[in-house]
């Protein structure tokens, strides 16, 4: 796999006693004032985290649960934190030659609703579109009028010069894994992942396809819970190791989270996923270098912070006309004061 001698990524755990804690069929829960929490601070949090949209905060260090609240248990729409979860299934497929991150569009036999593809466009790569990098403008599914507003026009840049959020590339990917494996992405996430990390609420049955008619597509639109995606966290920052198992391939964890692209808010991205560069803010989040996350419109995040040995899993709904107030779930700035409170609460640990 790719590397970037000038980046790195911190992966080591910051308190390696507990480097082997993981949940069993619950999870362990400490008691925060004892391991080194403001129990004061964690609960200014918490009221502030139901004033601004949240649903659902759970908060796990050193492999066990410090503090959680709201609805943990309940399967909430993942928005396009959806896409961190298919990264870590075609990490799997390409450590078994199912999936060739340097195999073409052309090679793949990868076309699309007219205006059809290119042939400039079918030489993006798999690698490329992980990193939103393809440069294949056509239309895509399951995504929002501004997405679909700033997307370039087709053939303004050649494939793997230019970075831009592409919902295409996206779904494109879960087509290419589908074709690759011969199953369905929420089956084989709940095969590869779920069951062997022991998730408690995912269920395939709640997720969907949608297509809009924009092209041949669909989004696979994820559903799941804030202690699933917990656990999910804690697989990425054990490198991909669950107990004596490696779930994800450790070097597929470093690449995916190195950030090859810096994106317009001062990210770094890598392969469908956030990543922070040092010293840098990503646009209202302000996180320990070497973190990175999963997000999705409306609140919708799985930070992990190897600095700190932490997992911080934050969930909103969206479109409930019952809070009128908190219908575009919870807002960006309103997560990055949630998460700077939480990261202040712990800040002697």
């Amino acid at each position: 796999m790719r590397r970037l001698a000038a980046l790195v990524v911190c992966v080591c755990l910051a308190h390696p006693a507990a480097a082997d804690r993981y949940p069993g069929a619950e999870w362990d829960r400490i008691d925060a004032a004892q391991a080194g929490w403001s129990t004061a601070k964690l609960r200014a949090a918490e009221g502030w985290s139901h004033e601004s949209g949240t649903s659902a905060v759970v908060i796990v260090q050193h492999g066990a649960i410090v503090a959680s609240w709201g609805e943990v248990t309940a399967n909430i729409l993942l928005n396009s934190a959806r896409k961190s979860l298919l990264s870590a299934l075609i990490g799997i497929a390409v450590d078994r030659h199912q999936v060739a991150l340097d195999a073409t569009m052309a090679d793949l036999g990868i076309d699309d609703s007219p205006p059809s593809l290119t042939d400039e466009e079918k030489q993006a790569t798999v690698r490329e579109l992980l990193e939103a990098r393809s440069g294949v403008y056509h239309g895509a599914n399951y995504e929002t009028a501004q997405m679909a507003a700033a997307r370039p026009p087709r053939g303004s840049h050649p494939h793997g010069t230019f970075w831009y959020y592409n919902n295409w590339d996206f779904n494109a990917l879960g087509g290419i894994y589908e074709q690759a494996t011969g199953t369905k992405v929420f089956l084989a996430f709940q095969q590869e992942i779920a069951r062997p990390i022991g998730m408690q609420d995912f269920d395939p049955r709640n997720c969907r396809y949608v297509n809009d008619g924009h092209s041949n597509f669909s989004a696979y639109v994820f559903y799941a819970s804030a202690r699933d995606l917990a656990r999910f966290g804690l697989l990425y920052l054990h490198r991909g190791l669950w107990r004596d198992r490696q779930i994800v391939p450790a070097a597929w964890v470093d690449d995916s989270t190195t950030p090859w692209s810096t994106t317009q808010s001062h990210s770094g991205y890598g392969y469908l996923w956030w990543t922070t560069p040092p010293d840098q803010s990503v646009g209202a989040m302000h996180l320990p270098a070497g973190s990175y996350f999963a997000a999705g419109n409306g609140g919708q995040y799985v930070f992990v912070i190897p600095t700190r040995d932490l997992v911080v899993v934050h969930l909103a709904r969206m479109g409930s006309a019952a809070d009128a107030a908190h219908r575009d779930g919870a807002q960006p700035q309103s997560v990055a004061s949630l998460l700077a409170m939480i990261l202040d609460a712990g800040e002697a640990n």
